[in-house]
C-alpha cells in the first residue's frame, strides 16, 4: 500500500493511494485511528486494505495538499556519512558507529511543496535519502529482528544549509532551517519491499542526475541503524530514520551547485517513487 497524509477541507487527514486517486481513510477509520501515525501504532493496515475493497477512491491525488508522510513524528533520526563516496568527498573517515543527528518536524515539507532557501544563506544543498518509518517500537532491538520493526519507506531530501552546518562541530542548525527538508510523497508499506531489497537512489536537479547509488553501498545497514539507535533510546511507532546520502552533494562539486529559487529537485527511489519539490526564497 501507499499511504499519505494530506489536508482535506482544511483539516489533517490520511489516505490510501490507488493510481491517481486517493481513498480518504480518516472518516472510515477515524474513531480507531485519527492519523497515520496511530494507524501504524495500532497495526491497522488490514483495516485500511479492507476499506479499499469496500469504498471507492474519489480524491484526485494531484489536487491534494500533501503533508509530510508522518506530520507528527515523535523522533526524526538522521544518519550522516553513511556511503563511502560521501565520506571521501567530505574528507572524513568511516566511523565504527553510525553518525547520528536529529531533525525537527518544522524543518520538513511535503511532496510538491516549496523547499525554502533562508535569507541567512544561499548555500542550500540537496541530499537524496531513504526514510524508514518505525512500525513496532522497542528498546535494544537486535539487528536480526530489525526488519520486523519497519512500517514502511519513503523518499527524503535532507536539505542542508551548508555554512550553518559546518559553523561548529554540531550540525543541528544547518540541518533544521524551517521547511528545508522534503519527506514524501507517500509511505510504501514494508510488505511491498522485501527485507534487504537493494534500492536505487538518485537526486535529479532540473533534469540533471547529481546523485546515483544503491542501498547495498551503505556503510551502516538499516538493521544496524535500528539496533544502534534503539540502544540509547526507545523507538516508537511513527518515528523516522533517515538513512544517509551518497556522494555527489552540491557543496563538494567543482563548481559547487546549490539549490536556488525556481529549481526543481527530485529524489527518486525505484522501489518507492519520486519526491518532487520546487525551491523558493523564504
Amino acid at each position: 500500500m501507499k499511504l499519505i497524509s494530506f489536508l482535506h477541507e482544511g483539516q489533517p487527514a490520511y489516505g490510501l493511494v490507488n493510481g491517481d486517486k486517493v481513498l480518504n481513510l480518516s472518516p472510515i477509520l477515524g474513531a480507531q485511528a485519527p492519523d497515520l501515525k496511530t494507524l501504524i501504532a495500532k497495526n491497522l493496515f488490514s483495516a485500511a486494505a479492507e476499506a479499499a475493497q469496500t469504498h471507492p477512491a474519489t480524491l484526485a491525488f494531484d489536487q491534494l495538499t500533501l503533508l509530510p508522510v508522518i506530520p507528527n513524528p515523535g523522533q526524526i533520526f538522521c544518519i550522516g556519512l553513511n556511503y563511502g563516496e560521501h565520506v571521501q568527498e567530505t574528507g572524513n573517515k568511516v566511523t565504527e558507529k553510525p553518525v547520528i543527528f536529529l531533525r525537527l518536524p518544522a524543518s520538513q515539507v511535503a511532496h510538491n511543496q516549496d523547499i525554502l532557501r533562508p535569507a541567512e544563506s544561499h548555500r542550500l544543498d540537496y541530499e537524496a535519502e531513504i526514510a524508514i518509518v518505525i512500525g513496532k517500537g522497542g528498546r535494544r532491538i537486535k539487528e536480526e529482528d530489525a526488519w520486523e520493526h519497519i512500517a514502511g519507506y519513503a523518499c527524503y531530501n535532507d536539505g542542508s544549509v551548508r555554512d550553518w552546518q559546518v559553523a561548529t562541530s554540531q550540525w543541528t542548525p544547518g540541518k533544521n532551517f524551517y521547511q528545508t527538508g522534503g519527506f514524501g510523497p507517500w509511505m510504501v508499506t514494508a510488505d511491498e519491499i522485501p527485507a534487504g531489497k537493494v534500492m536505487r537512489l538518485q537526486t535529479v536537479l532540473n533534469g540533471q542526475v547529481l546523485q546515483d547509488t544503491t542501498t547495498d553501498k551503505m556503510i551502516h545497514s538499516i538493521p544496524r541503524q535500528i539496533a544502534y539507535i534503539s540502544t540509547f533510546t526507545p523507538l516508537s511507532p511513527g518515528d523516522v530514520i533517515v538513512t544517509g546520502t551518497p556522494g555527489g552533494v552540491g557543496n563538494k562539486r567543482e563548481p559547487q551547485i546549490f539549490m536556488k529559487p525556481g529549481d526543481v529537485c527530485e529524489i527518486v527511489v525505484d522501489a518507492i517513487g519520486t519526491l518532487r519539490n520546487t525551491i523558493r526564497d523564504e
